[in-house]
């Protein structure tokens, strides 16, 4: 591994090459942090997916688009004199020392638990004014509901235990197909959505992330559907001629291929 005296010269280097490119090219001195919003989001996901993939070599090109990233906010904002990356790196090292009293001061924790309730804790000291609201508006449903439960967790409102979670996703079953029954669809989706919360809510007390159960799912699910694909194909016929018991053939193949 590389030397703190590398790590420090790495990241100049960085900052360097920004600047260079920030007042040499064309194209990079046309961006903005609008136009940078939906690349970052992008260049987000792309790590994501490299997380799940357990690619370390991916996962380091991608912690570098998004450190490309953040030092182009920076520099972009220090050229209208509202702070540059140093002022971001002062500002996330005082809120880590800030929240983390029992590292920095002479508060005593329990465990993970005590640390997380303390943490928002001190977020309401610092002005926010919910324990909800630094959960972004943009994110995607699922991952803003569990962020939202974790939050709600924080501040001592939760279930006692994964049973009780159980039986609300049991109630929440019952009352969406009963709505499902009824033919009204505007209840039918709502008692739907009531369902997901809850599911991600016993997810939760699971330790079990539901964004990356679901995406993982997903995987597998394009895995054996490609290989259907091929294996139909492979064997001169069209997935569109086959009757579903036919597919299923192919449906259990694919699933071998996983074992």
């Amino acid at each position: 591994m590389n030397s703190r005296e590398d790590k420090l010269k790495a990241f100049d280097r960085l900052l360097t090459i920004m600047d260079e490119l920030r007042e040499q090219c064309p194209w990079d001195r046309k961006q903005t942090m609008e136009s940078l919003r939906h690349l970052t989001i992008e260049e987000t996901y792309e790590l994501a997916d490299a997380i799940l993939e357990h690619n370390m070599d991916d996962i380091k090109k991608e912690i570098g688009d998004l450190m490309l990233h953040m030092v182009f906010y920076a520099r972009i904002a220090s050229e209208s004199g509202h702070f540059d990356i140093a002022d971001v790196l002062n500002t996330i090292c005082d809120k880590l020392i800030a929240r983390h009293p029992h590292i920095y001061g002479d508060v005593k924790v329990s465990g993970e638990e005590e640390v997380k309730a303390n943490w928002e804790k001190l977020k309401l000291k610092e002005g926010n004014r919910s324990v909800l609201e630094g959960v972004p508006k943009s994110l995607p449903a699922m991952v803003k509901a569990q962020r939202i439960q974790e939050k709600a967790r924080g501040a001592g409102f939760d279930w006692d235990n994964a049973e009780q979670v159980w039986t609300k996703v049991q109630e929440e079953l019952e009352e969406f197909q009963s709505e499902v029954h009824s033919g009204n669809h505007e209840k039918m989706e709502n008692e739907f959505g009531d369902l997901l919360f809850s599911l991600i809510n016993y997810a939760r007390f699971l330790n079990i992330n539901p964004e990356n159960a679901l995406e993982k799912t997903n995987k597998k699910f394009i895995h054996r559907f490609t290989y259907m694909e091929k294996a139909v194909q492979a064997a001169g016929n069209n997935l569109h001629n086959l009757t579903l018991a036919e597919m299923d053939k192919y449906w259990d193949q694919a699933k071998n291929t996983e074992q």
